[in-house]
């Protein structure tokens, strides 16, 4: 147990970001299903409209260094393929 001021204060600090980093990862999380499940039921057009609400979600918390940039980019990409090859719309290389 923190015994300084101080350190009880960074104990609250830490405790009340962690709750929000957590509820911020999770919504990120219950998106990500949300697409995953309209491309499964191969309802494109609205997944389409979902996956930039996800990208806002997700472009928000990197910014906010909640999720790492790197890790950002590349769930944003892995999902856009996803949508896109299960649409057919993805363009040969």
């Amino acid at each position: 147990m923190a015994h300084t001021l101080s350190a009880k204060k960074r104990i609250r600090q830490s405790e009340k970001r962690n709750e929000a980093n957590r509820q911020v990862k999770s919504s990120i999380r219950t998106e990500e299903k949300k697409i995953r499940k309209l491309v499964e039921e191969k309802k494109y057009p609205e997944a389409q409209e979902a996956l930039k609400s996800y990208f806002s979600k997700i472009d928000k918390a990197g910014k906010n260094n909640t999720i790492h940039k790197n890790t950002v980019s590349r769930k944003k990409s892995r999902l856009n393929i996803f949508v896109k090859k299960a649409s057919g719309d993805v363009r040969p290389q």
